[in-house]
């Protein structure tokens, strides 16, 4: 690991202090170097508040402020560059008269978008973009998604049997133990809207809230006929409902959502291709028929994470080259 490795890892170490205020913004951390040491650090803590970079200049010693003129900044995001509801970042990295910057991404915000990073080389500070770059994208890749597919990130998830069903002969079957009912709680604060389809929410009667966990509820929402989500989504052709949610939820300005079911609804938004993201928790019980879990292509599948919680498996996998890690999602059954 180089020098600029370490101290960037450590800007995502520090972003993630913003997990839970810092939306719609990005997570974002920054390290100030000088002498091989760090003499200041900071996140993003909260929307509408000082940005990493200010905090990190803002933690800065009296007696340290001396060696900004030969230290390095490392962001994990690139700097702003235009007022919003603070001044520019790049604007104080200037100001301050560090002599290096290190980037890990380039923001895809339209209003940044290398503009940041312009602002500095042509300040004559020595930039670098581009260390432990997809670890910086995959921190925000919600504030990504939004801003690049002009949609939510879409995660889809699901609970099922040893032998790939939803449900025990169609009727409700309790899997997920309380750890990993607690996760769900866990991923369901992270996310701003949550989704399920008529049939799920009659039966099962999900309340789609967080209680295991701290934080804010998502937006709930509901496919139904009878009473559409919100004013204009048109059912006369149902394999065109996802998308229709998806770009409702983008005008919304909600970054990411989480779909729970059931069979047809998720199998809608594979079957559109709008996903990043499926978690299925696999739990060790056979049963004779019902719902079959939804079916995907194995070739947009990359295999990304598997967790073994009381004997439950729980396997992540991302849209992407399944050379990288392939596994079928049959192996999981």
């Amino acid at each position: 690991m180089t020098q600029d490795e370490k101290y960037m890892k450590r800007c995502l170490q520090l972003a993630r202090g913003g997990r839970r205020n810092a939306k719609p913004n990005p997570m974002v951390g920054a390290v100030i170097v000088a002498r091989d040491r760090i003499i200041g650090e900071g996140y993003h803590v909260r929307c509408g508040e000082g940005h990493a970079e200010v905090n990190a200049f803002a933690s800065v010693k009296p007696q340290d402020e001396h060696l900004l003129p030969e230290a390095t900044i490392y962001v994990s995001l690139e700097p702003c560059s235009h007022y919003g509801k603070t001044p520019p970042c790049a604007d104080l990295i200037i100001k301050k008269g560090v002599k290096r910057a290190v980037v890990g991404c380039v923001d895809p915000f339209a209003k940044v978008h290398g503009n940041g990073i312009r602002k500095l080389k042509d300040a004559g500070i020595d930039v670098e973009v581009g260390v432990l770059e997809e670890e910086c994208k995959r921190l925000n890749e919600c504030f990504f998604t939004f801003n690049t597919l002009r949609r939510p990130y879409i995660l889809l998830k699901w609970c099922q049997t040893a032998n790939g069903y939803l449900d025990d002969e169609y009727k409700p079957l309790r899997m997920s133990t309380p750890y990993t009912q607690m996760l769900v709680h866990k991923l369901r604060s992270e996310y701003d809207a949550i989704l399920v389809g008529r049939v799920t929410a009659e039966r099962d009667k999900p309340q789609l809230n967080v209680r295991l966990w701290h934080g804010k509820d998502p937006m709930r929402l509901v496919i139904d006929k009878e009473h559409p989500c919100f004013d204009g989504l048109d059912f006369s052709n149902s394999n065109d409902v996802p998308s229709q949610i998806a770009e409702w939820l983008y005008k919304q300005s909600m970054q990411s959502l989480i779909v729970e079911g059931g069979a047809k609804t998720l199998q809608g938004f594979i079957d559109a291709g709008l996903w990043d993201e499926i978690r299925v928790e696999t739990v060790p019980v056979v049963v004779s028929g019902g719902t079959k879990a939804p079916h995907l292509d194995d070739e947009l599948l990359a295999f990304a994470d598997r967790k073994v919680y009381d004997r439950n498996i729980v396997d992540t996998f991302r849209r992407g080259d399944s050379r990288d890690g392939h596994m079928k999602i049959e192996n999981l059954q």
